[in-house]
C-alpha cells in the first residue's frame, strides 16, 4: 500500500461476501493476548471475535493481565470463554505515572509464563491487540507454523496525552519500539479504513506492508426485552424524541446535538412535545464525566432548554423537559431507547470506527453523524437519489446544517424513514455481524505469504531496525530486572 493515500475514499472496500469459501475446516487452537479484559470497546471486539471463532468450532483462549468477573462482559463472567489471567499481581503504575512501562511489564510477564510452561507451543494462531511489544518474543518461541496477527485499534503513540520535554523523551523509545514490533507480525489488521490511513501516516517505515481491515461487530441476535420496551414506551407516552449516545467526555462534542436540537426546535412547529435524549457512559469517579455533564446542563440553561437528569429507572420527568440526560444506562435500556427513537445523533469527529451508528442501524434507526472518520464507512449518506442503499446522513459538525437535516428528516414520509431503517439493518447483517467478523479474522490469519516475517530488517528502515532491536533488548533487560526486584509471586509451573 502506497504512503501517498490522501483520503479514506482512496482505499477500496474489501468485498466481504464469500469469505467462508477457503477458511480452515479443521479446528484450530487460537490464543488472544489482551492487556485488561474490562468493558471497553477494544474488549468488546476481543470478546466478539473469540465467541465468533469458538462458534466455528475453533479452540479459543484469552490471555490477559487483568480480569474482574464483576466488571466484564457477560460472555466472560458466565465462563462462555476460557480466560486465563497471568501477572495481575504486578502494579499498573507508580504514583499514577509510567503506565506504558508497567503495561509492557505485565504483558512481558504473561508471555514469559507461556514460554516457561510451554503453553505457547499449543497454538496455531496468536491474535494480539493494543500492545505489540511481545510480538518479537513470540516470534522466537512459537511453533514454526504458528502465525501472529496484530489488531491495531489505533496507534498507541497517538493516544498518549501531550506532555513536556521529559514526557516526550520518556515516550520516544516506546514509540519507536511500537512501530518496529508491530511490523514483526505475520499479519496486521485495523478496525477501519480511516485507521488504515492514520496507520500509514504514523508508521512511515511500515508503508510497504499490506494491511487488512476487520470491522468491529454487533450481536445481530439481540433478544428483545419486553419489560424494558414497555418501560420506555410508557415513560415517553407516545411523544417522539431524538437520541445521542456517547461517553460523557468533551471530545465527543455532545454540544453539537444540543445546539442542533435547539435550532431545529425553533423551526419545528407541532402540538406534540419533541425531546432530545442524551445517554451514555458515565462514572462519578471520573472528574471529566462529572464536569462535562454539568457543562451540558449549563448549556441547556443558556439556550433556554429545560433539562432533566435521571439516574436509574425511567419513572417520571417534568412535562416541560426538552433535554433528558441519562448517564450510565444499562445495555438493554440503551437498545430500547435507540429502537424507539426517530433518529440517532452521533457527534464525535474523527472516530477510529464508532460502534454506536452500527448499533442504531441494527434497530432500524437512521443515523446523523459527522462526515469524517469511521462513520463514513458504516453509514451510507442519503443524498436524495440513493434511497435504495442509504442508511442515514453524514454532515460537517455545523449545528445549523444538522438542524436542517433534522427538519427535513422529520418531514419525510413514513415510507422513506422506514426504507432508511431497513437499509441500515440490511447493511449491518451484510458487513457488521459477528459471523462476518469471525470469517474476516480467519481469512486474515490464513492469508499470508511464506516467510512474511521479514520486517525485522525491512529495507525501508535504512538501518533503524537494528537500533530498534537494541532498544527493545534494553527494555527487555529492564523488565527482567523489575520482575526480579518485585519477586516472582506467581508460580511458573
Amino acid at each position: 500500500m502506497s504512503k501517498d493515500i490522501k483520503d479514506v475514499s482512496d482505499i477500496k472496500f474489501k468485498d466481504l461476501k464469500g469469505l467462508s469459501n477457503d477458511l480452515p475446516s479443521t479446528p484450530k487452537n487460537i490464543a488472544f493476548i489482551h492487556p485488561d479484559l474490562g468493558i471497553g470497546g477494544a474488549e468488546r471486539l476481543v470478546v466478539d471475535a473469540a465467541i465468533g471463532l469458538q462458534s466455528k468450532n475453533h479452540n479459543v483462549t484469552i490471555y490477559t493481565s487483568h480480569c474482574d468477573k464483576t466488571h466484564c462482559f457477560e460472555e466472560v463472567s458466565s465462563n462462555q470463554l476460557n480466560v486465563k489471567v497471568y501477572g495481575d499481581f504486578l502494579p499498573t503504575s507508580i504514583l499514577k505515572k509510567f503506565h506504558i512501562l508497567f503495561a509492557i511489564l505485565r504483558q512481558f510477564y504473561l508471555v514469559l509464563r507461556l514460554i516457561l510452561t510451554n503453553e505457547i507451543s499449543n497454538y496455531d494462531y496468536f491474535i494480539i491487540d493494543q500492545l505489540s511489544f511481545c510480538i518479537p518474543l513470540l516470534n522466537v518461541f512459537v511453533n514454526k507454523n504458528c502465525k501472529i496477527l496484530f489488531y491495531c485499534h489505533f496507534p498507541d503513540l497517538l493516544l498518549s496525552k501531550d506532555g513536556g520535554v521529559l514526557k516526550k523523551l520518556y515516550r520516544l523509545p516506546f514509540d519507536l519500539i511500537e512501530e518496529w514490533s508491530t511490523g514483526v507480525s505475520d499479519k496486521i489488521v485495523v478496525n477501519s479504513n480511516f485507521t488504515k490511513l492514520i496507520f500509514y501516516k504514523t508508521f512511515t517505515n511500515l508503508s510497504s506492508i499490506q494491511l487488512g481491515t476487520i470491522y468491529p461487530c454487533v450481536d445481530v441476535e439481540v433478544k428483545e426485552d419486553k419489560n424494558i420496551d414497555e418501560e420506555v414506551l410508557n415513560f415517553f407516552n407516545s411523544s417522539k424524541y431524538f437520541i445521542s449516545i456517547n461517553r460523557f467526555e468533551r471530545k465527543k462534542n455532545i454540544e453539537l446535538a444540543i445546539r442542533s436540537f435547539c435550532k431545529f426546535k425553533k423551526s419545528f412547529h407541532s402540538k406534540s412535545k419533541l425531546r432530545l435524549v442524551i445517554a451514555g457512559g458515565y462514572d462519578a469517579r471520573i472528574n471529566e464525566n462529572v464536569a462535562y455533564l454539568k457543562d451540558l446542563e449549563k448549556l441547556c440553561v443558556e439556550l433556554k432548554l429545560m433539562s432533566f437528569t435521571i439516574r436509574g429507572k425511567l419513572i417520571i420527568m417534568p412535562p416541560s423537559t426538552d433535554v433528558l440526560f441519562l448517564p450510565s444506562i444499562r445495555s438493554n435500556l440503551k437498545n430500547s431507547l435507540i429502537k424507539y427513537s426517530e433518529i440517532l445523533l452521533y457527534t464525535p469527529s474523527f472516530e477510529h470506527f464508532g460502534i454506536v451508528p452500527v448499533e442504531s442501524m441494527l434497530f432500524k434507526t437512521p443515523v446523523l453523524a459527522v462526515n469524517n472518520g469511521g462513520p463514513l464507512e458504516s453509514i451510507v449518506n442519503y443524498d436524495g437519489d440513493n434511497l435504495d442503499i442509504a442508511t442515514g446522513f453524514t454532515e460537517e459538525p455545523n449545528f445549523e446544517k444538522w438542524s436542517k437535516i433534522l427538519l427535513n428528516y422529520f418531514n419525510y414520509d413514513d415510507e422513506t424513514k422506514l426504507k432508511l431503517g431497513e437499509n441500515g439493518f440490511k447493511r449491518v447483517l451484510e458487513i457488521f455481524s459477528r459471523d462476518k467478523m469471525s470469517d474476516a479474522f480467519l481469512k486474515e490469519l490464513t492469508d499470508y505469504k511464506e516467510n512474511s516475517r521479514g520486517w525485522l530488517w525491512n529495507k525501508n528502515w535504512k538501518g533503524k531496525g537494528k537500533y530498534c532491536i537494541r532498544l527493545w533488548k534494553i527494555v527487555l533487560v529492564v523488565l527482567i530486572g523489575v520482575l526480579l526486584s518485585l519477586g516472582v509471586k506467581e508460580s511458573m509451573s
